[in-house]
């Protein structure tokens, strides 16, 4: 039989619960910069269960939802038009570009083909040789270092047909960035257990201090979060600003040194484009100069987004907390998952989606 969930637990949720409630004196706004966490909080309506006071503000949490419409539509130019196969994440095929989705270029004869782990490229470019085989690489921290594995292996197995398209984005330094902003009206900050568990702490205990506002460290089970908010909120109703990690159990001060390591050898510090938020300095990763031969816009001639194209939606308010889905003119009427407007209603990991599917837009 199988054992219950401990983080699931009724039981213990409840009594978290409980001491939220017995600790909150003032109104406080929490946010969490997760998919995953936003994507439970919905789902479990963990929210409704909290006082009146605590506001949950979720923040840029899902690479698929911020990737710029440009680096879409890049992918679909070299799709369609130069014997390229475009190797993709299933959750990217729907997110809009300017004019078309990679699924909608699929059905027009480009060659876009879903893959599972970013490894998969290297077979698929060793079984095509006579194609340029280009991986669409996206995400945080969490998902670069295997995307510099590939980098690696291209390496070392001399690999002529493969490059990568990177939307690669760094999750403390776009932190920063929001913390700074003047209509940033966040108290504390739920940290994404999994980032955290490859870059440690050390950024997070910095920017605790810089800008008086609590961190926790949170997972993403409906026990982590809500435990995740009573210690967020108890350094806020005690005036402490620091780092507390009730998710040891998976990240360590220090992260991950191999992770860090393939992260650093292949990638450095790059100014990004985040899709809502605008081209931010610093925020993100390319291809260090020694493996720029590897970044498919140079090796197509592709021009790299420097400006972000305005988006129909509210979805930059939104992931900075100053709104929320249900104050967007478009959630739920002509924006809904299976005809997504703006990026956030695609991935499952994304606000809009996760609000619509568990009837938030009632």
């Amino acid at each position: 039989m199988k054992a219950e969930n401990p983080y699931r637990s009724a039981e213990y949720g409840k009594r978290i619960i409980d001491a939220i409630h017995h600790i909150t004196t003032q109104p406080w706004k929490i946010m969490d910069v997760c998919g995953g966490q936003s994507h439970a909080i919905a789902k479990y309506n963990l929210e409704e269960m909290l006082p009146n006071e605590i506001k949950i503000i979720h923040g840029p949490g899902c690479p698929v939802c911020v990737t710029p419409q440009k680096t879409i539509d890049t992918a679909i130019d070299l799709a369609l038009n130069k014997n390229v196969i475009i190797l993709s994440f299933g959750d990217m095929l729907r997110v809009p570009g300017s004019k078309h989705d990679l699924l909608t270029a699929k059905s027009m004869g480009a060659d876009i083909r879903t893959i599972y782990s970013p490894l998969d490229a290297i077979q698929i470019a060793n079984d095509n040789p006579q194609k340029e085989i280009v991986l669409f690489a996206i995400g945080f921290e969490t998902t670069a270092p295997i995307h510099g594995q590939v980098v690696l292996e291209i390496e070392k197995q001399n690999i002529k047909n493969l490059s990568l398209l990177t939307a690669l984005f760094a999750v403390p330094p776009i932190i920063e960035h929001m913390c700074g902003l003047p209509d940033f009206e966040v108290n504390g900050i739920l940290a994404a257990g999994h980032v955290c568990a490859i870059t440690g702490l050390s950024d997070y205990k910095r920017m605790a201090q810089k800008y008086k506002i609590p961190f926790t460290v949170t997972g993403f089970e409906p026990v982590d979060i809500l435990l995740g908010i009573y210690t967020n909120i108890k350094q806020l109703e005690n005036n402490r600003f620091t780092v507390e990690n009730p998710y040891a159990r998976i990240v360590s001060d220090n992260g991950n040194a191999k992770a860090k390591e393939v992260l650093e050898t292949i990638f450095e510090i790059a100014n990004q484009g985040w899709r809502g938020l605008g081209y931010i300095p610093s925020t993100g990763f390319k291809l260090r100069k020694e493996y720029a031969h590897l970044d498919a816009c140079i090796r197509f001639n592709q021009e790299k987004p420097t400006v972000i194209q305005k988006e129909p939606c509210i979805v930059g308010e939104i992931m900075k907390g100053i709104a929320s889905p249900k104050d967007c003119p478009y959630f739920g009427f002509s924006c809904k998952p299976e005809l997504p407007l703006g990026a956030p209603m695609v991935s499952s990991e994304g606000v809009c989606a996760a609000y619509y599917r568990y009837q938030k837009h009632i």
